[in-house]
């Protein structure tokens, strides 16, 4: 009985919005009477402002912790292959509160004294939502139960079984095609408009087409290139709308002031969640890609290895590449490695110092820059998050059509290729391309030339945006989360000169020596960090983890016990604990 009133409690409850007006800080949402409320624009407004706050804020970047992209000092349960099967709902990620609200906006709007064209707009934007929370749930347990009521205590409803997935993707599509038909047009980063619904089509097309592409045993392979096609298509009209540019600027910085500047670029960022002192709202990226107490987040050596020279060429073509040291192997290579993480000269931004890679900060050598802003924002920062990049949209597209063997030299020379005109990097020429080894090792289920070559601007371009375990997950390359995860590399233990300005700025040892040398950093080993050769070697942070990827259950999250014990027809994912 107890569970049950938790799950009643957990779909009636609602948040309240986050605004002035005094009628909606008394009342939660879905206790809003419809008969004092939902009488004019404004009242749609308000009540559809409280769905942002289901947008990413710092989970942005998090969201690469559990990925091959970070390794940090408290490595998680996802990473490890160590994940729990919760009790409860909220600890699993199986709430509906947020879609409850939805859904009641949805039922109560469509008033005849608002105008037609502003009532249609804010169903847009609750369509939208909708589909986000949808989408979120799919990509972390598959199958749901599709609810297009708010539901209360004792609607039968509640205690249904999960719908097929393509029926939650094909209702997720038709979200977001009422969206895109009924949202304003107009540019605003910080709101849905009818170019974010697109864009976000073309990521849940591209997800999901992928996904069952390559997840043949969930038997959609035959549906999978109808869905590519649509997200070719969405993303497509939002690059011919002319609404949206990349950042220009200079090649050395202009991708990392895009990350670092204190308003969203209205020309690249389609939607992203604004910090300020005018909205009250902070984060901590400043925190923790610079604090020893935040975690320790260092970037891979697999994602540095990614990064192309600066002709075009591979890296792990280079002669000797994979024993370079850190100075070397970041000398001549796409500009933005060094807009992504510390290589010698770095200086952050307001700034007059160099600064080498801080040990203590990152542990693998590679210590992230990429949202790390002014100094005076170290306690508190204002840095808008981006959710939906132009950039993205172009990779979108990319791979969509490289999925279908139809990316051209002219569609990559109108996608991808513009990301890296925008560093002066040489384009992608898409005849007598060869597969790189190095990518082929990664991915066991593609050896598309062009499909590799995508992949490897996506996990360039985006790093550090979130997309990384998603990706993986839908590539079928879970297998990358149990690897090694390697840091920078030495020749032997001793003292290193990072930035080679005739200053020693790192030993690495078994133990730290009494006395230590002020000013040296020092990395060490005892009792669980190694190099993976003993004496020299790769960086290894957790030299006596094991991780493990089980292929057969570990692409979805399983549910809760609690919710299995209270409905009867939900069945628990492949593999999972019932009980």
């Amino acid at each position: 009985m107890q569970i049950r009133s938790l799950l009643l409690l957990l779909l009636t409850g609602c948040c309240f919005v986050a605004c002035k007006d005094d009628f909606l800080e008394r009342y939660p949402q879905s206790e809003i009477s419809p008969q004092q409320f939902f009488n004019t624009e404004k009242d749609l407004e308000l009540y559809t402002n409280g769905f942002y706050a289901s947008l990413p804020g710092e989970g942005v970047f998090t969201a690469d912790f559990s990925s091959d992209n970070v390794d940090v000092s408290a490595i998680d349960e996802v990473v490890t292959g160590r994940r729990r099967v919760f009790t409860d709902a909220a600890s699993a990620g199986w709430t509906w509160t947020a879609l409850y609200n939805i859904n009641y906006f949805l039922e109560q709007y469509d008033k005849p004294v608002i105008p037609a064209e502003a009532k249609n707009h804010y169903a847009g934007v609750a369509r939208f939502f909708r589909a986000w929370f949808y989408f979120d749930k799919l990509k972390r347990f598959g199958d749901l139960p599709w609810y297009s009521q708010s539901l209360n205590a004792g609607s039968p409803g509640l205690y249904k079984a999960r719908d097929p997935r393509t029926l939650i993707v094909d209702s997720i599509i038709a979200d977001l095609d009422f969206a895109a038909a009924n949202l304003r047009p107009a540019k605003t980063p910080a709101r849905i408009n009818k170019w974010t619904a697109l864009s976000f089509k073309s990521t849940v097309c591209l997800f999901e087409g992928t996904f069952r592409k390559y997840h043949p045993e969930l038997q959609l392979t035959a549906s999978a290139d109808g869905l590519l096609q649509e997200a070719a298509e969405a993303a497509d009209a939002v690059m011919k709308s002319g609404q949206y540019k990349l950042a220009t600027g200079d090649a050395s910085n202009v991708y990392l002031n895009l990350f670092a500047a204190q308003t969203p670029n209205a020309n690249e960022f389609i939607l992203s969640r604004l910090y300020g002192l005018a909205v009250n709202k902070s984060h901590a990226a400043n925190q923790i890609f610079t604090s020893p107490t935040r975690g320790n987040p260092g970037l891979t050596k697999s994602l540095i290895e990614s990064y192309l020279m600066a002709d075009g060429s591979r890296f792990s073509a280079a002669p000797g590449s994979a024993t370079m040291p850190f100075w070397e192997e970041v000398r001549n290579r796409d500009p933005r490695l060094a807009q992504t993480i510390r290589t010698p000269g770095y200086r952050r931004i307001g700034a007059t110092v160099n600064l080498v890679p801080d040990y203590a900060n990152a542990f693998t050598g590679y210590q992230n820059i990429k949202f790390v802003s002014t100094p005076d924002q170290d306690a508190a920062a204002y840095t808008p998050m981006p959710i939906i990049r132009y950039a993205e949209v172009l990779l979108n597209y990319a791979e969509a059509m490289a999925e279908r063997n139809q990316l051209t030299q002219e569609e990559a020379d109108r996608s991808i290729n513009l990301l890296r005109a925008r560093v002066n990097m040489p384009k992608l020429t898409i005849a007598g391309l060869t597969a790189d080894p190095f990518l082929l090792a990664q991915y066991q289920h593609t050896s598309n030339a062009v499909v590799l070559e995508v992949r490897r601007e996506r996990r360039v371009e985006l790093a550090m945006e979130g997309f990384r375990f998603n990706d993986l997950m839908r590539w079928k390359e879970g297998h990358l989360l149990k690897e090694v995860f390697y840091g920078a590399y030495y020749p032997a233990k001793g003292t290193y000169d990072l930035d080679q300005d005739g200053k020693d700025d790192v030993a690495v040892v078994d133990v730290k020596p009494s006395p230590s040398v002020p000013g040296l950093q020092y990395l060490v080993l005892a009792p669980d960090k190694a190099l993976s050769e003993g004496d020299k070697g790769k960086i290894i942070i957790h030299s006596k983890v094991t991780k493990t990827f089980d292929e057969e259950k570990d692409y979805l999250y399983p549910l809760p016990l609690s919710e299995l014990l209270l409905n009867p027809q939900l069945k628990q994912n492949n593999k999972w604990p019932e009980q």
